[in-house]
């Protein structure tokens, strides 16, 4: 997933990243109509699986049931040999070069949060172990170069699945192998050192710090995937990448996942809690969808005081990003942000709820589910106690000096 509307062919991607296209063109796919268990109402050529995916991924979070054609609608786009492409029009038949590694991961990851699916979830991962490339990396579609965010969805999928990124491998290149491929280390200026790039082929082989493929690729290198339900914490500020050999091009792996964290949270405080994309021609905005998977990674790797100003500005400023609750990929996408960070879910649930077919069953959140935490409350807990305590004896005074009035009269 490159951009926040996706855009999903890797063409268009890399365009919008590098200038350079790596995937077959799909402008003369005409506009397919959207399916009824489709979330969302815009074209889904380019974006179909991928929003879907993250739709009923964050709905299984929230304890919403969904309705069997969504669920439908997801496994029928898989593939007779595991993979997923971005869109499958109905009774299209599936085309090799169409089938891309980010559609397959996260829609191996909503399979895994929705249960009961594991044969689809099987064909999957076998796909992706088949479509590694020799340097452990993967590729949007697969036969071209490998790139961070491929990669680190792929690493997601596998761990969700229970599979081991170490012991995947193709040519004894493993998936983490893959991964270090894009990590800054201490070549690199140390305001750098951390960050991921996105593809340093399209680059002339430079790695250059990208804030979206920084963001997805963290995740998998703090050993995380979605939907994102860790509750570990870790007081500490993420360290920065020690450099005691500055020639040490390579982050090892030991030190990958606190490196990229550390990277961000600089970034994040920097950008007043968001990341910032830069496009050729374009004056520099904000980065939506990098913010969010810079949450998610800050959360899932123990640290997510370093996340809160990050959430807090999805949360009241993401409304241009979803589009007010009408991009189904966004919301799910914000929804799965405040559930990791334990926000009020109420309302992405519903504007989520909305876009697709009515569900079959909504449980109602539970009180933590809704809480904002701050830290230790318990001093307040107390007051609270004490004042009930202090109403209590009040109103046990006033009733009986009552009795003792009615009794003198």
């Amino acid at each position: 997933m490159l951009t926040a509307a996706r855009l999903g062919a890797a063409a268009l991607s890399a365009a919008l990243l590098t200038g350079v296209a790596a995937a077959p063109a799909l402008a003369d796919v005409p506009t397919p109509v959207v399916p009824d268990g489709l979330y969302g109402k815009s074209d889904p050529t380019y974006d179909g699986v991928w929003r879907q995916s993250l739709a009923l991924t964050a709905l299984a979070g929230a304890k919403v049931t969904p309705a069997d054609s969504a669920v439908g609608w997801l496994t029928g786009q898989q593939c007779e040999d595991g993979g997923w492409p971005s869109f499958r029009a109905a009774g299209a038949a599936c085309d090799a070069k169409f089938e891309d590694s980010n559609a397959t991961s996260v829609a191996v990851q909503a399979l895994i949060a929705l249960g009961g699916h594991k044969d689809a979830v099987d064909k999957g991962v076998q796909w992706l172990k088949a479509n590694q490339n020799a340097d452990g990396s993967w590729a949007y579609n697969p036969g071209n170069p490998g790139d961070a965010n491929s990669t680190g969805l792929a690493v997601n999928a596998l761990l969700a699945a229970g599979a081991d990124p170490a012991g995947v491998a193709k040519a004894g290149r493993s998936a983490y192998d893959g991964l270090a491929l894009y990590q800054l280390g201490c070549t690199a200026p140390a305001d750098q050192r951390g960050a991921f790039a996105y593809q340093p082929a399209a680059q002339g082989g430079a790695l250059a710090p990208n804030g979206l493929a920084t963001g997805q690729a963290a995740l998998a290198a703090v050993g995380g995937h979605l939907p994102v339900a860790t509750t570990a914490r870790t007081d500490a500020a993420p360290r920065a990448l020690a450099c005691p050999d500055p020639s040490a091009a390579a982050v090892p792996r030991a030190d990958s996942g606190e490196a990229v964290t550390a990277y961000l949270t600089a970034q994040l405080a920097a950008g007043g809690g968001h990341l910032t994309q830069t496009l050729p021609g374009a004056a520099p905005a904000p980065d939506y969808t990098a913010t969010a998977w810079a949450a998610l990674s800050l959360i899932q790797s123990g640290h997510p005081q370093q996340a809160e100003g990050s959430v807090d500005w999805l949360l009241e400023e993401g409304g241009a990003w979803t589009k007010n609750g009408g991009d189904a990929g966004a919301t799910a996408s914000l929804l799965l942000v405040t559930q990791a960070a334990h926000r009020d879910t109420a309302a992405a649930t519903g504007q989520l709820t909305a876009l697709g077919p009515a569900p079959k069953a909504t449980e109602a959140p539970t009180a933590a589910a809704t809480t904002k935490p701050k830290g230790d409350n318990s001093t307040g807990q107390y007051w609270l106690i004490g004042i009930g305590l202090l109403v209590g004896i009040g109103g046990g005074l006033l009733l009986s000096l009552q009795r003792k009035r009615s009794q003198r009269l």
